[in-house]
């Protein structure tokens, strides 16, 4: 069943004509790891110092690359946002997110640090979870020569860096080695049960579908979806007390496959007495803002998201 158009936000309506169906799956994954990497680079304003460096991995065989954004008119100590790329836990790398994350360090004048996790199915969970522990870990400890304050980290992530950022959360809250104090999940990978959901099978979504997240999570988890098994920190909605995490920002569109998980989500850390923003657009479906980066609504989506950025990382 196709979703109806009429529910499609109007600045993406044309577009959600044209665009033909796409499924994640073991013959097309190089083929979208290919197209990943043939991204255009994005324009990095002078105002904006970029750098990659090399941090050791809890793989004595591998160095995990953090990319570093630091507006020249940083004051320190400043905040840091610690952040993860999208890409199904399949693929992607920091340079995709370049032109909304210079846009953060440009307009808070922040140090944002965004990760090179390892990917599925190669390095499955806890892998790319491992890598972005390490680099939290790495930036805390470093946070005098990078001119950052310990104690503004914010964590955040779009797809399944959102679900990693939550897990990191999750993780970093049990450890006690590293506090954030904000996370911002943008329509987050959180739930694997939401592969085999009965009411999602017969829908047709744009950009990410039920048998693409199927094979992204269960790459990612190596053991079937909805597994009773699946070990701590493989998947955010499994976990029910959330007591003590730190505030949280929740966006995520009505036309998304990760709809009603996220809503799940953000109802868990409330009832957990977490402060949780939850931004739900009518109409739009997963990567809407990178498919439609011009659209007045992405326009928004941005100037919300900088707002959650600046009210948590600047309290009065």
């Amino acid at each position: 069943m196709a979703a109806d158009p009429d529910l499609v936000h109007p600045e993406f309506r044309r577009m959600s004509n044209k665009m033909p169906p796409f499924s994640f799956n073991r013959h097309t994954l190089r083929l979208f790891r290919l197209l990943s990497n043939l991204q255009p680079k994005a324009k990095i304003p002078g105002d904006i110092h970029v750098d990659n460096v090399y941090i050791q991995s809890q793989d004595p065989k591998h160095k995990i690359r953090v990319r570093i954004y630091k507006p020249t008119t940083m004051v320190s100590p400043a905040p840091v946002l610690v952040w993860m790329h999208g890409g199904g836990f399949l693929i992607g790398k920091p340079e995709m997110d370049d032109p909304f994350l210079v846009r953060f360090a440009h307009e808070l004048r922040i140090l944002i640090v965004s990760i090179d996790y390892r990917t599925a199915p190669e390095h499955p969970f806890p892998t790319p979870l491992d890598d972005c522990y390490t680099a939290l870990k790495w930036i805390h400890a470093h946070h005098q020569t990078m001119g950052i304050d310990p104690d503004r980290i914010a964590v955040g992530g779009e797809s399944a860096g959102g679900g990693l950022a939550a897990t990191l959360i999750q993780l970093a809250h049990d450890r006690n080695e590293v506090k954030p104090i904000f996370q911002m999940l943008v329509y987050p990978m959180l739930d694997d049960r939401s592969s085999s959901r009965p009411d999602l099978a017969n829908k047709e979504f744009m950009t990410w579908s039920q048998d693409s997240n199927r094979f992204g999570w269960e790459s990612y988890l190596n053991q079937p979806c909805g597994s009773d098994n699946l070990p701590p920190y493989a998947a955010a909605s499994r976990r029910e007390d959330c007591t003590g995490f730190p505030p949280a920002w929740i966006c995520v569109g009505t036309l998304d496959l990760f709809y009603k998980e996220d809503i799940a989500y953000a109802n868990i850390l409330k009832d957990s007495s977490v402060d949780c923003e939850l931004v739900v657009i009518p109409g739009v479906f997963h990567g809407f803002d990178v498919l439609g980066p011009k659209a007045k609504i992405v326009e928004d989506f941005r100037k919300s998201q900088i707002a959650a950025l600046k009210k948590h990382l600047f309290p009065e």
